[in-house]
């Protein structure tokens, strides 16, 4: 899958968690989730969990700490599933 596909679909996956449709509507890979986005710290687990489901991989807790942008997150999925 390429890190065009899986940036994609890690933006499906925050569009209902995002507080903020402005930057939703121009995210990049730099994009802030809770900062920018305004997804709820909280609701943070919900998108690791849909992360999971929709890559069917797992992701360590330590390694979810170091997600911090969208493109944390692109990279963190692309590395599980080479």
């Amino acid at each position: 899958m390429s890190e065009t596909d899986v940036m994609q679909k890690v933006v499906t996956i925050l569009t209902p968690y995002a507080k903020n449709p402005e930057a939703l509507a121009q995210v990049a890979l730099s994009t802030h989730i809770l900062e920018d986005l305004k997804v709820n710290s909280a609701r943070l687990v919900d998108v690791v969990l849909a992360f999971e489901d929709e890559f069917g991989i797992e992701i360590a807790d330590d390694d979810v700490d170091a997600v911090n942008t969208v493109g944390d997150a692109v990279r963190l999925i692309s590395a599980k599933l080479s």
